[in-house]
């Protein structure tokens, strides 16, 4: 029991004084546990036993200060301070996620871009004068850092004769490889609009008619998925999909394996597996009407491609680039804009008009142009700072972070109980994994009020949206329940509800059932006050007065605006 007790205080070590003082006479110990199934259960003993033991709160005003979770969260996890330098480089180069005091809880975050970074985007390509203010980062993130253009090509002869392509791409597919230690004579890469596109693209691809099965393992609905699906069920695919044991929510692994294991008899049966890289909610993805390959396209080639014998639409993006620079402060002597303006008065003689004439504006842009074009000449710098920030962090560090915050966070909410409840009636309830060392970072949960009632997800949404941290919700589908959780099934089941076009795009097909949830994934940037945030946050909906108000703002202001 004593080398118990110091193992769940100072780690996976045993303690060398409890050998040494061990008695000559005394008999053998059994063989200890693996290191690592050590290590596992240490941590999920220390965290279901060092966050407020024996303490259950039914007030979101009786929550503990900040400052004392802190302290509490540290001395249960002292390594989490080893990560400072992710702190250090979240202060460093994404310090307006504090100016805007916004939590972002509804992405990954990979594709971040640095304050820093679009600053210096935005500096280069139409330099800042002397005189000029700085832009906010809402103005520099509303400055387009790329942009695609549609090819019309196919997904082969592209990956055999598309090459490098620009600079531009050729950087960007250098750096990705490199930070997946891929080797680019083994692996050919292309750009696609959107994750869909991606999926679509393969699906039209793959050669069904040989190797006719598509085996899918997702626990969570997916647009991009759901894209593929219908692809290639167009194209005689058989569709599988694996299933998701209730209540935890694990592969059921046994009809996985009949799923993938071939019969003697089908030695040619071969298809598509498709599988997330994490177990998540993916958050509902805006339709596009790009699909396909696509190519980068620098901003400062937009320029370039607008004249002026262009549509009405062209003339516009003109205009709206022009103002942008306004918007942005980038006027002075050395501005291209205020440069071709004050050429045109020299020549002529006269003052300019107060509104722009389409000869003006159309050598401003040409001006801008002929500033990029000798940019384009030099070499070009591609930086993928969010990637050189996670490959100089390392994977450990960062899922050591994560795994943290993460079962710290589930710990607090699995801590807030409904008043006047005899039963203790949980205000969350967490779907899947609770508290474990190796369990993802998104979760996905959903909350009840007194009642028992589950509160509306997208009311959920917006409140948090208010109080400045971004949510996300999905659907939980493919889930098992074994016999003897019957009962709780029609409880908890649901057919997905959805608008009229999807409707009629699925009258022949049976109705999907699953669970609608809230869902979040921390980032790698994500910290502690981020997650006590979001639990002060969900601890409100304790008060029962509070739902309800909300409930009835809700179903009277946004009923009739927010899509669900």
């Amino acid at each position: 029991m004593e080398a118990e007790k110091v193992t769940g205080i100072h780690g996976c070590c045993p303690n060398p004084l409890l050998i040494l003082l061990e008695p000559q006479n005394h008999q053998p110990l059994p063989k200890p546990k693996s290191t690592t199934a050590a290590c596992r259960h240490t941590f999920a003993t220390t965290t279901t036993s060092s966050f407020f033991p024996n303490t259950h709160f039914t007030n979101h005003e009786s929550l503990p200060s900040y400052q004392e979770s802190y302290d509490q969260f540290l001395k249960a996890y002292p390594k989490y301070s080893e990560s400072h330098q992710v702190d250090k480089i979240r202060n460093q180069e994404y310090y307006h996620l504090s100016v805007s005091n916004h939590v972002c809880l509804d992405y990954i975050g990979i594709g971040l871009f640095s304050y820093s970074q679009v600053q210096s985007q935005v500096s280069a390509v139409v330099p800042l004068t002397s005189s000029s203010s700085s832009p906010s980062s809402h103005e520099c993130s509303e400055y387009p850092f790329f942009d695609i253009s549609c090819k019309s090509v196919d997904l082969k002869s592209e990956l055999l004769h598309g090459g490098d392509g620009s600079q531009l791409e050729s950087c960007i597919k250098k750096n990705i490889m490199n930070f997946l230690n891929m080797s680019t004579n083994e692996y050919s890469m292309v750009f696609t609009a959107n994750r869909s596109s991606a999926f679509k693209l393969i699906a039209e691809s793959y050669p069904f008619k040989t190797s006719r099965k598509l085996l899918t393992v997702y626990d969570h609905e997916s647009e991009a998925l759901e894209t593929m699906v219908n692809t290639s069920e167009k194209r005689g695919a058989n569709i599988m999909s694996a299933e998701f044991k209730w209540p935890r929510l694990r592969i059921n692994s046994a009809k996985l394996r009949k799923l993938i294991i071939r019969k003697k008899k089908q030695k040619k049966s071969r298809g598509l597996f498709v599988f997330p890289l994490q177990s998540r909610v993916v958050s509902m993805l805006e339709a596009s009407v790009s699909t396909g390959i696509v190519s980068l396209v620098p901003p400062t080639q937009l320029l370039n491609s607008l004249d002026s014998s262009g549509s009405g639409t062209e003339l516009e993006q003109k205009n709206n680039f022009v103002t942008k620079l306004d918007e942005l402060h980038i006027s002075g002597s050395n501005s291209a804009h205020n440069s071709a303006k004050s050429t045109h008065n020299n020549e002529s003689g006269k003052d300019a008009p107060k509104d722009k004439s389409k000869e003006e504006l159309d050598q401003s842009i040409g001006t801008l142009g002929d500033n990029t074009k000798l940019e384009e000449k030099r070499s070009i710098e591609i930086q993928c700072r969010c990637l050189d920030h996670v490959d100089s962090l390392g994977l450990m560090q960062i899922g050591n972070r994560r795994r943290y915050l993460v079962n710290w966070l589930i710990s607090a909410l699995l801590k807030l109980k409904h008043p006047n409840r005899l039963d203790h009636f949980p205000l969350v309830k967490i779907y899947g994994p609770k508290i474990k060392f190796d369990r993802g970072t998104a979760m996905a949960f959903n909350l009840f009020d007194w009642k028992g009632e589950r509160v509306e997800q997208i009311l959920i949404q917006k409140l948090a949206d208010r109080n400045n941290i971004s949510l996300s919700h999905g659907f939980l589908s493919h889930l098992w329940f074994p016999d003897k959780y019957e009962e709780e099934k029609q409880r908890t089941i649901e057919g997905k509800k959805c608008d009229e076009k999807d409707a009629q795009n699925k009258k022949s097909k049976k109705t999907d059932f699953g669970i609608s949830v809230v869902t979040i994934a921390l980032s790698f940037l994500a910290n502690f006050e981020d997650v006590y945030r979001l639990w002060t946050f969900i601890a409100q909906f304790l008060d029962a007065d509070f739902v309800e108000k909300e409930r009835w703002r809700y179903s009277s202001l946004y009923q009739k605006t927010i899509e669900v």
